[in-house]
């Protein structure tokens, strides 16, 4: 069930279940299949909508597709040392119709950080997180850099941000994350922070 929710599989919407004994499966190419394992056979359209549809964009940030020994896809979650063969991204899928592209992944209350962030890849992006120590500011750069981006927290408690930027790369030791003094309620120091966050030359290479 957890790669289930993490893909977003365990909320689908009714008139995308499939009815007992079928089974969606993708190609290489990011086409989506359906097998009918009460007749063993398989056909591109859904069964019960007759569309078809592809999934979207790039793997999740860590992951990896592969092919076992018998040709099947499977996929390899680095982040969380496992291994499905479910594509994550089956959340993400559009109809094969380019007049009306449209998403069926929809965000609640429940939505994460990951969630939304699901698909993207976000290596050579730098993000400036304030707050970043605790609550939904953490989990903004903990999602953001386990995505790939390099995230400053931005803190006015430098021990803390620093204990922050300790537990993301207890998660993932490749993160890029590191810790800048910043409080908002001072001029002085918001001054300050640019001035050494200019000097890091983030965007000299690119």
């Amino acid at each position: 069930m957890a790669a289930l929710k993490y893909a977003g599989l365990d909320d689908t919407d009714s008139e995308d279940e499939l009815p007992p004994g079928w089974e969606e499966r993708s190609t290489k190419d990011g086409w989506l299949y359906y097998a009918n394992h009460v007749e063993e056979k398989t056909q591109w359209e859904h069964p019960k909508t007759g569309k078809r549809k592809r999934v979207v964009g790039d793997l999740p940030y860590g992951w990896e597709q592969e092919t076992d020994e018998n040709g099947h896809i499977y996929f390899v979650d680095h982040l969380n040392k496992r291994t499905t063969y479910l594509d994550p991204r089956l959340a993400f899928t559009v109809d094969d119709n380019p007049l009306k592209p449209s998403s069926r992944q929809k965000y609640d209350g429940n939505t994460t950080a990951m969630d939304i962030l699901q698909g993207c890849g976000l290596t050579g992006k730098v993000a400036i997180v304030t707050g970043a120590n605790s609550g939904i500011g953490f989990e903004t750069a903990r999602s953001l850099a386990l995505h790939g981006a390099h995230v400053v927290l931005a803190c006015r408690n430098i021990a803390r941000a620093n204990e922050a930027t300790g537990k993301i790369l207890e998660e993932w030791q490749k993160a890029k994350v590191e810790a800048m003094i910043l409080d908002l309620s001072s001029l002085r120091s918001v001054q300050q922070f640019a001035k050494a966050f200019k000097a890091k030359n983030f965007y000299s290479h690119g």
